[in-house]
This record gives structure tokens, sequence and C-alpha cells, in this order.
């Protein structure tokens, strides 16, 4: 685990012996190993979670030139961050999950339990795409802020602190789709059968899921039989001929 902050020296405790760094030997400016911070744990610091070393030592040490004033603790997991028992609990959590999608069930479970865990701390999500469905499921499982890597380093400093003023950050051109969106389902249903009962939408979701039909009768506590139904009247709303082609048109609309 790491320690980032504003810190240009170092000295390092190596026991028995403590010996100074030379420094032509030492970390670039921002990048302290975690003995030599002093008390990070009363600071106002920001958690950094990802399990690849580099990728996370890289984005805090970006974030770290952009704002000089920022402290940043880098940790491959929560259990990391447990076993270095700071006193304070981390101003905003960032949680980097690269290009996994938030769907999974594991991506989802691991942005809840930062939720509950962290109750008074902001969880943003850092990933690898700005689709709206992954947003709105990442803001779904309990996050407070979405950054896709295809914006700059000045707008995800300022996405971090509008996190941790209160606010929830999203990428503007999300937004815009999610107006398209709507816009494009307002106008379908003005024009055409094509809107679902939520009943149907929650049949579409799982069969975009590849959830068989028992399956979902189960979860949604219905028959069977009426699971068909709801299948038979979503493709004929989508003009589909099977469960396959049903669930790429969903998952095209989602684009």
């Amino acid at each position: 685990m790491y320690i980032l902050s504003a810190t240009v020296g170092r000295t390092v405790t190596n026991s028995p012996a403590t010996f100074q760094v030379p420094l032509d030997r030492q970390s670039p400016p921002g990048l302290t190993d975690p003995d030599v911070t002093d008390h990070p744990e009363d600071a106002d610091y920001i958690l950094l979670i990802d399990p690849r070393a580099l990728d996370r030592e890289c984005l805090a040490k970006s974030l770290l030139d952009y704002d000089p004033t920022l402290s940043i603790v880098t940790v491959g997991s929560f259990d990391e961050w447990r076993a270095r028992k700071l006193h304070a609990d981390p101003s905003a959590v960032l949680l980097i999950v690269g290009g996994s999608k938030i769907g999974e069930q594991e991506v989802c479970e691991k942005i809840e339990n930062l939720a509950e865990k962290f109750k008074f701390s902001p969880v943003i999500v850092v990933a690898e795409t700005d689709e709206l469905g992954q947003i709105l499921k990442a803001l779904e499982c309990g996050a407070r802020g979405y950054i896709p890597s295809n914006v700059g380093i000045n707008v995800a400093a300022e996405a971090i602190a509008l996190a941790r003023a209160g606010g929830v950050f999203v990428p503007a051109s999300s937004i815009l789709t999610m107006r398209e969106t709507i816009n494009s389902a307002v106008n379908g249903a003005r024009c055409s059968d094509t809107f679902f009962t939520p009943r149907e939408i929650e049949v579409a979701e799982a069969l975009q899921r590849g959830k068989p039909n028992k399956i979902i009768a189960y979860e949604m506590d219905l028959c069977e039989s009426t699971v068909k139904v709801h299948i038979r009247n979503i493709m004929k709303k989508l003009n589909a001929t099977n469960r396959t082609e049903v669930a790429y048109k969903i998952r095209e609309f989602m684009k």
C-alpha cells in the first residue's frame, strides 16, 4: 500500500536502523511510502482502490500533479486498507474497475459493500466506458459518482471534489445520451405500440442476461406460462423472432 501526498523528501525507517534515502533515489514528488507520511490517518485523505499497482499509482500521481494539496492512500483492496488500521475513514473512495462490467455481480457487490462500509464517504467508480447503462447501474449499486477513462485528469479531480462536497458526478456525454433515449422512447410511444409494461421491462432485462424462463418465473414470482406470455408480447413489439434477437435488440437500445 502507498500513501501519496505532496511531500518531496522522505526518511525511511528500516528497523533497527533509520537512514535517509539519497536525493537521486527518492520517489518523484507526491509519491511516498506508507511509513513516511506523518499520521496519514489524521489527514483528510482520498482512498484509491485498484488491484493493479502501476495503474493506481499513476492515477494518484496524476491527481497530485493537478492538485498538490491532496492526500491519497492507494491500496489493492478494502482488506489491505483495513490492515493499515488508519484512525479515520477517507473523505472519498475511488474504486477502479477498469474494463469490468458494473452489471457483473462481483463488481456490483464490491460497490455495495464499500458504500455500506463507508456510509459517510462517497464511493466514486472509475471505469473504461461511459455507457449510460453502466453508469446507471453503478449509481444503483451505491456509487455517488462515475468517472470514465476518456475524461482528463482535471475533470476527474473536479468530480472527486464535487462528490466530497456532497454532489454526484456523471459525464455530460451520458446525460445527453439519456436525454436522447428518453426522447426516443417518448416519440416511439406516440407513434407506435413499442412501449413495454413494467413487467415486460423486467422480463426483457432478464432475457438480456440470458436467464431461462424457469429462473425468470422464480425471481419474479410468476407462473412460467405468464413469463412466456410476456416474452411473446416483447417479441411482437420488437419485431423479433427469437430470444437471442430480443436480447440483441434490447442491448442495442441501451447503448
